[in-house]
């Protein structure tokens, strides 16, 4: 669809969207406690004091009115209107979106459908850059699971591998768009062409650390199916699944008989229908940054993500250049020998630490100068590249609010400790 080029993004404009900023903090912490804009917070809790009240009707009068069916809570209104939203965001269509409390949870449930696509002489390709907690739900599947390992020199998920680990025994493959904490981001298109070369396997992206930055459009990404979790966007506590086609569904075994039919329902887990309310309220918040006021909500996100992207993509080049000039600080995938040929598509976040100096008394430091980070993880990836053996790191990720005196702010403070 001709989306025509982004709009100016006003960044002044958007931190009043944020009625959170407000209390005098810095926050760098976008990639696990994302701000809450007003209209999400005003959206959620409007959901939760209507959900048990009946939804009306137009009125309507006349011998050709059409009738107006049964009536509904509104609450079961607030799911039809967070599949739309989450259709919007990524382009596709309501029907084709499978809602659920976690991602975590989702791929547990998925896992469980695919049992009769996954058998002893198949196999499932997952991806070790991804957090721990999404891949260990295939990894117990009845099928030989493979591993794609990611470059412990830079962090990045090296698309070549998927030609020699897909073959026509492959079911699934399933991996990360970019990584939440290092900020890299995978080769979608690379590794979409090797597995489709190889095999008719279902591919599962998850475009959670991705879609915070930039416009998702799921035809362009290649995959069957994406995950992407919509509290990482600043959104409720939910995340979606949304499918490739609904023909998928007749595929998959149904979580429950009370939901038989091969519709998203068969595969979708419970969740509250206030939080669910949630889900529209933020769509337009992110198509609000910078979406305009013309155009359907879809072509406005878009819009309004585009401008996004080239606002925070000229922040994070400033974010990785000021802390990167800094002697003592190391940012994991980028400093040293082992990241020389690192690629520059990054998201404006990252990992750092600073020689000599312990990751917990960095974070202290930051802390008691108005700026709120992360302590990293010790996740399986992170420590195998050296997390353990430089004393820690701490996490950095920019927000829509952020501005370059936050970046500045920041590096004037490191600067102090190393």
């Amino acid at each position: 669809m001709p989306l025509g080029l982004p709009p100016q993004y006003d960044v002044a404009s958007v931190r009043g969207l944020y009625t959170g900023l407000a209390d005098g903090w810095t926050y760098l912490n976008a990639h696990t406690d994302p701000q809450i804009s007003e209209r999400v917070a005003a959206g959620v809790s409007r959901a939760f004091r209507m959900s048990a009240a009946v939804s009306t009707h137009e009125a309507s009068g006349g011998a050709h009115s059409a009738p107006t069916g049964p009536r509904r809570l509104v609450g079961n209104t607030h799911y039809d209107a967070a599949r739309m939203a989450v259709a919007d965001l990524v382009g596709a269509q309501a029907d084709r979106v499978v809602l659920g409390p976690s991602l975590p949870v989702l791929y547990s449930s998925l896992s469980r459908a695919l049992r009769p696509l996954l058998r002893r002489n198949s196999s499932v390709v997952l991806s070790k850059l991804d957090p721990p907690e999404l891949y260990s739900a295939f990894a117990e599947v009845n099928a030989d699971t493979r591993w794609a390992q990611p470059d412990l020199g830079t962090g990045e998920l090296p698309g070549f591998q998927f030609s020699e680990l897909v073959d026509g025994s492959t079911r699934l493959v399933a991996f990360s768009a970019a990584h939440e904490l290092l900020g890299t981001v995978s080769p979608v298109r690379e590794i979409m062409e090797a597995i489709r070369s190889r095999s008719r396997a279902w591919t599962l992206l998850d475009v959670s650390a991705l879609a915070p930055y930039r416009p998702i459009a799921f035809d362009d990404l290649g995959a069957d199916i994406l995950g992407v979790d919509l509290g990482l966007l600043g959104g409720p506590q939910l995340a979606a699944l949304v499918f490739r086609d609904t023909a998928m569904f007749r595929r998959l075994d149904a979580l429950s008989p009370v939901n038989s039919e091969h519709i998203a329902a068969k595969v979708e887990t419970p969740v509250s229908s206030g939080l669910a309310g949630g889900v529209g309220p933020l769509v337009d918040h992110l198509a609000a940054l910078a979406g305009g006021e013309r155009g359907s909500r879809r072509v406005r996100v878009h819009r309004s993500m585009g401008a996004l992207r080239g606002y925070l993509d000229d922040l994070g080049g400033d974010l990785y250049t000021y802390l990167g000039t800094l002697p003592a600080v190391h940012i994991l995938g980028v400093t040293g020998e082992a990241a020389a040929e690192a690629s520059d598509d990054r998201l404006p976040r990252l990992t750092f630490a600073v020689r000599g100096v312990p990751a917990e008394t960095v974070h202290q430091r930051l802390f008691d100068n108005g700026l709120v980070t992360t302590l990293a993880p010790r996740t399986p990836l992170l420590t195998e590249m050296g997390v353990d053996e430089v004393g820690g790191a701490v996490t950095v990720a920019l927000g829509p609010f952020n501005t370059r005196h936050d970046i500045e702010h920041l590096t004037r403070v490191v600067a102090s400790l190393a």
